[in-house]
């Protein structure tokens, strides 16, 4: 079996644990939604499956490319949440709430660098 590198298998943890969050705790994730959108509560369960099974493809090397492409598309995806979160923070949260809210915004970055470098990987 292929090896993965540390920050493949960094970011399927992530995805991993952010995805059993989704069900565990939807509350949190559903407040970011963008308010433009409907059904949030089905988003945050779509995105939950989305991130569990980028973190499953993201494991195994045969599955790794598409996963990798998939995950980079996701974060993209969910970039618009964070700008929501962002947002919210900035009217009502603490000033470290702000602080951290904000940037947060470029680290999707570096994740969506990992996401396109696992799609790279020997698989």
């Amino acid at each position: 079996m292929a090896s993965r590198s540390r920050t493949t298998t960094g970011l399927a943890l992530l995805f991993g644990v952010l995805g059993t969050l989704h069900f565990v705790k939807p509350e949190p994730f559903e407040q970011i939604v963008p308010r433009a959108l409907p059904r949030k509560k089905e988003l945050v369960y779509a995105s939950g499956v989305a991130e569990l099974a980028c973190a499953a493809g993201l494991l195994h090397p045969r599955t790794r490319r598409v996963a990798g492409l998939a995950s980079a598309g996701l974060l993209v995806a969910i970039f618009p949440a964070n700008v929501q979160m962002a947002a919210d923070l900035q009217r009502k949260g603490s000033l470290p709430a702000k602080a951290v809210g904000w940037a947060r915004l470029p680290l999707q970055l570096p994740l969506i660098r990992w996401a396109l470098k696992a799609a790279r990987e020997d698989g």
